[in-house]
């Protein structure tokens, strides 16, 4: 064939007429009109051998490449193949050989009767014991004992996972053959699966449900996290009322024990998915009534099926109900902050400004809202912007857990001050409050003075002594609104703007003052939970149509600047002239006139300028500047369902953390206690029987913490809390110390 080929190409134009037709199955390879090859597009075997004879006629390895869809690398390994083994080498068999060979099987099965182990087995056949267990599957030795139906399930699981799957025939990684064109390939006969690993087996595989059973842990304390979870009855809004979850997709029942148990590592320290795995999963998994934890190949997977189907943000705001509804915010005070969370990665993230370094950089922003016992209650998330963009969204989203009518006071600091933020409060029927922005403005109310009495550490009583003045203003594009200022030695220090103008000045002062408790809110959460990890890694990258600085606009003021600073030297020169005391009044004259002249012709450029600036638009969509231009969109579900879980971890600690201080009276480290001490270190045994779940903890070694514990453990268990999903109640107890904690 290459000889006829060469006769056919003598006097043909430049090689670049090489092409392909695809129609009916078949492919023809042609030279300019003329038919060159034609072969099955199945048969890779036949393509193998028309990518070496085009090479060999002197046809660009790169454009052979490109024209039957592969790679330069792998052009070149066929050449290799077709010079060392010639055609043979260019159709082979695909798969994974076989490491047994029928005699051996035969052999093994011998040596299985005999009693012996599938390790001495391969040690004998020079293969690894799972390859024997492998290949006598079913196989099973004389007199062997049957196992009970759950250990066979969960056996057949983890054989079903380590089975290998066939491997295509060994290629450079860098450089893999595209998939569009793949060589058939000699699947191996399929072994039968096993009957546990049907289509109804739960998702965590080798994770089943615990119905009885003794587990000691280290992780014990943590399963105090359900005296909260259960206070929101989070079973009930994990399912969701009907057939669909609280966040719109139906759960499985291990679903709700996977999200449970995600929740519980972030509680326990995990900051991201992958740091799960670092816990213990035979001493973590009993915490949500599962053996065994998920793996992590199993959790990650499986959170982005369920953050796919279902809204996080109906699920969160499912959570924040049932938590105000257990404990409403009787004050009606909520503060509202954005979270810059910083981006490191390759993506082209768009860029914010990030607070805490005080820098420009890629990133994405959460809006939080608060209420005034530090609980989180709801959350948005997107693209970086200013509060002005994201407080209204967030705002309707608290106004849809707490009800239309529930008295809202949103405390914000002066990112927000502005009026279209005002109204955007107004029309969701809240009041608000904020620091007013520089410059202050005069205050004209007459100055007042009160004294403010607080109690310290110690029962040390103190007084402090408040100048401030209290007055209506109109802010333009708002309103009337209520101003406050602060005086500190007779100067104005401090102003607040407010929509309520009946509440007490002083106690508006202090509200604001509080919501410094956001900002503790954010580095607690961001230190201990993780919200700052990013929830997937894979983004979708698309053209970038979001407005931007127009630089022609931009240029434009630069001219109108420049010109105006002429007509201010301009209008210098004639001062000077009039201020001249050495001119005679014909020179004076003659410069008088030359200086109007150039004022005239500055105002003239100025106007022409500004009329030319004002037809230039100040933003353009990001494409029309550069048309490159793009931006990467990461999965925002999935980190916000990790976000529902880790505030779910959050405002249970926050609850444990508040009713143990009852007892532990301890202000400075009482969360810490609880964090470290309690949920994090305690060690002890869970007991699972059919109608309870027992929790019996190891006491910490403080006595004083030991008494308070105790105090708390009182209280839970007027109330058992129930595991997500699970009707059985959790009673628990304290192990014995030596001392009894209730006489210290």
């Amino acid at each position: 064939m290459p000889v006829a080929v060469e006769q056919i190409f003598e006097r043909m134009p430049d090689p670049a007429h090489l092409h392909r037709i695809d129609t009916d199955g078949r492919v023809m390879i042609m030279v300019g009109d003329r038919l060159v090859f034609e072969y099955d597009a199945a048969d890779a075997g036949m393509r193998n051998i028309v990518v070496v004879t085009l090479t060999r006629l002197k046809f660009a390895s790169k454009d052979v490449a490109e024209l039957m869809g592969l790679t330069p690398v792998y052009v070149s390994m066929l050449r290799g193949r077709a010079r060392d083994d010639g055609s043979a080498g260019l159709v082979r068999d695909r798969g994974r050989p076989t490491k047994l060979t029928p005699a051996q099987v035969v052999q093994a099965r011998a040596w299985r009767q005999e009693r012996l182990s599938d390790v001495v087995i391969g040690q004998r056949l020079g293969v690894a014991d799972t390859t024997v267990a492998r290949a006598l599957r079913g196989h099973r030795a004389p007199d062997a004992q049957p196992q009970d139906a759950d250990t066979l399930d969960l056996d057949a699981r983890e054989d079903q996972a380590s089975r290998p799957q066939p491997e295509p025939e060994s290629e450079p990684e860098s450089q893999p053959e595209p998939e569009s064109q793949p060589e058939p390939e000699s699947q191996p006969e399929p072994e039968r699966a096993p009957a546990a690993a049907s289509a109804s087996e739960p998702a965590c595989r080798g994770s089943a449900w615990i119905g009885r059973g003794v587990f000691f842990s280290r992780y014990a304390g943590a399963m105090l996290f359900h005296a909260f979870s259960d206070r929101l009855d989070s079973g009930a809004v994990l399912s969701g009322p009907g057939p669909g979850g609280a966040g719109g997709a139906p759960l499985r029942f291990d679903d709700i024990a996977l999200l449970a148990a995600t929740s519980m590592g972030f509680g326990l320290g995990a900051g991201t998915i992958e740091q799960v795995k670092h816990l213990t999963a035979a001493e973590a998994g009993p915490l949500c009534g599962l053996e065994r934890l998920p793996d992590i190949r199993t959790l990650r997977p499986r959170l982005a099926a369920l953050a796919d189907r279902m809204d996080p943000l109906v699920l969160q705001r499912a959570f924040a109900s049932a938590m105000l509804t257990a404990d409403p915010c009787t004050s009606g005070v909520y503060f509202v902050d954005d979270h810059f969370v910083p981006y490191t990665g390759a993506k082209p993230v768009p860029k914010g400004w990030d607070t805490k370094h005080r820098v420009a950089q890629r990133g994405r922003a959460d809006t939080w809202i608060i209420d005034d016992a530090g609980r989180a209650v709801v959350f948005t998330t997107g693209e970086p912007s200013g509060l002005t963009k994201t407080l209204p969204p967030a705002l309707a989203e608290l106004r849809a857990v707490i009800g239309p009518d529930a008295k809202i006071m949103l405390g914000f600091d002066r990112g927000g001050a502005y009026p279209s933020v005002f109204a955007a409060c107004r029309d969701a029927g809240a009041d608000w409050i904020t620091y007013r922005r520089a410059p202050l403005a005069p205050a004209h109310g007459l100055p007042m003075t009160t004294t403010i009495t607080s109690t310290g550490a110690g029962g040390v009583v103190t007084n402090r002594t408040l100048v401030y003045a209290d007055e209506p203003v109109t802010i333009d594009g708002y309103g009337t609104a209520r101003q406050i200022s602060l005086f500190e030695h007779g100067v104005v220090v401090l102003q607040i703007l407010t929509s309520n103008l009946t509440a007490c000045p002083v106690g508006l002062l202090l509200t604001l003052k509080a919501r410094w408790r956001i900002e503790n809110v954010f580095k607690y959460a961001a230190e201990h939970y993780g919200i700052d990890a990013l929830g997937d890694y894979i983004a979708g990258i698309q053209t970038n149509t979001r407005p931007v600085d127009n630089p022609a606009r931009r240029a434009a003021n630069t001219t109108v600047k420049t010109l105006k600073t002429e007509l201010a030297q301009a209008e210098q020169a004639l001062a000077r002239v009039l201020c001249d005391r050495s001119l005679s009044v014909a020179a004076m004259n003659r410069k008088l006139a030359t200086a109007h002249a150039v004022i005239e012709k500055a105002k003239k450029a100025v106007t022409a300028a500004q009329k030319a600036r004002d037809g230039i638009p100040a933003k353009l969509p990001a494409n029309q500047i550069d048309p490159d231009a793009r931006r990467a969109l990461l999965r925002t579900t999935r980190r916000a369902l990790h976000m529902v879980l880790r505030l779910l971890a959050y405002n249970s600690e926050h609850w444990l953390a508040g009713h143990l201080n009852a007892y532990l009276r301890d202000n400075d480290e009482y969360r810490a206690i609880t964090r470290e001490t309690i949920l994090r270190g305690l060690t002890g045994t869970i007991t699972y029987t059919p109608d309870a779940i027992a929790v019996q903890l190891n006491p910490p070694d403080s006595r004083k913490i030991a008494r308070a514990l105790t105090l708390l453990l009182q209280e839970i268990n007027n109330t058992p809390p129930h595991l997500p999903g699970d009707p059985r109640p959790i009673t628990y107890t304290l192990s014995a110390p030596n001392h009894d904690p209730l006489k210290q």
